[in-house]
C-alpha cells in the first residue's frame, strides 16, 4: 500500500521531469528509480492519476498530468456520481455493503475506484443495486466510512 503511494508520486515526478512518450519508456524510468512493476500495474496507475496524452507538436504524443483545477473538478464529479447512486452503507468487519439506486452499481463502484482509497482491496458491483467492498486486513468498515467522509464531506450516514 505504501509502495503504491510512493510509486504514484514518482510517476508524477517522472512525467513532469521527462518527455515520456510511452509506457515502455516510463517503465524504464521507474526501474531506474527502483520500482519493478508490470505494464498492467502501470496502466492502472496512469488511469488512477488521470494521465493523458497530448501532441508534442511534431509527430508524437507525450504523457501529461491534469492541472489542479481539472483534478478538483474531476474529484467533485466522482463524489457526485457516488452520492447520486448511494442509498446506504453498512459493514461487518472488513466487508462493506453499499446499497444503490437501481442500475447505479457500476457508477458507484467506479467512483470508489476513482477516489483511490488504498484501504480498499477490491469491489464487486452487483447486477442491480448492491456493491460489495472488501477492505484490507486490519481496516474496519468504520475506518472506511471515516475515510470516505473525508473524501466526500457531503456524505450522510
Amino acid at each position: 500500500m505504501k509502495e503504491r503511494l510512493t510509486r504514484l508520486k514518482v510517476i508524477r515526478k517522472l512525467i513532469k521531469t521527462y518527455r515520456v512518450e510511452s509506457q515502455e519508456a516510463l517503465l524504464g524510468y521507474l526501474q531506474k528509480e527502483g520500482f519493478v512493476v508490470t505494464q498492467a500495474t502501470l496502466s492502472r496507475d496512469l488511469k488512477l492519476l488521470k494521465v493523458g496524452k497530448i501532441s508534442d507538436g511534431h509527430n508524437g504524443y507525450v504523457y501529461t498530468l491534469p492541472g489542479d483545477d481539472e483534478r478538483q473538478e474531476s474529484e467533485q464529479a466522482v463524489a457526485q456520481d457516488f452520492l447520486r447512486g448511494c442509498i446506504s452503507i453498512e459493514y461487518s468487519g472488513n466487508i462493506v455493503v453499499i446499497k444503490t439506486c437501481s442500475g447505479h452499481t457500476d457508477v458507484v463502484a467506479c467512483a470508489l475506484e476513482s477516489l483511490a482509497i488504498d484501504e480498499i482491496l477490491g469491489t464487486i458491483a452487483g447486477r442491480d443495486n448492491c456493491v460489495f467492498v472488501c477492505l484490507r486486513e486490519g481496516v474496519s468498515g468504520k475506518d472506511f466510512l471515516n475515510i470516505l467522509k473525508m473524501k466526500i464531506p457531503e456524505l450522510d450516514e
